[in-house]
């Protein structure tokens, strides 16, 4: 597979599986109910914060790729993306903040872990990284307090 293809491919499957993951798991009027912090934000933030992010995810995922396809760095980008996908179903599709929480928190982890696993080898996946872990922290902190909440 050529190079550039390798980018179109890792980024519809970010990108893609997110967009249908989302379809498929619409907050609703349990979501709305739902109490919630005062910095929640408003709900259509999330969808172009999430393309963006798919993006960068996806290019992270290629040049992971690119540089060895059996690596740990390849391993963990796949079992994040396993995580990521899982998050909207549990917390929207079986309406169990507290099960999305334990994969928020897990998903965050292996985010950690790859950013640390390229560092020295490819710097910049990691810092494409860097957003999405700064985001999915936010989204933990949300997430745990409406659990807390609720």
């Amino acid at each position: 597979m050529s190079k550039a293809l390798t980018y179109v491919v890792f980024i519809a499957i970010a990108l893609g599986g997110g967009l249908v993951i989302g379809f498929n798991n619409l907050p609703g009027e349990w979501y709305q109910s739902l109490a919630k912090p005062p910095f929640n934000p408003p709900d259509w933030i999330f969808g172009p914060v999430w393309s963006v992010l798919y993006v960068l995810i996806g290019i992270a995922g290629a040049r992971t790729w690119l540089r060895g396809h059996l690596s740990i760095g390849m391993l963990i980008w796949a079992w994040q993306m396993v995580l990521n996908f899982l998050w909207s179903p549990s917390f929207f599709g079986l309406r169990m903040p507290w099960a999305a929480l334990v994969v928020i928190v897990l998903l965050l982890a292996l985010i950690f872990a790859f950013i640390a696993n390229r560092w020295k080898s490819d710097r910049i996946s990691a810092l494409l990284f860097t957003p999405y872990a700064a985001w999915v922290g936010f989204a933990t902190l949300l997430n745990s307090s409406i659990v807390y909440l609720n």
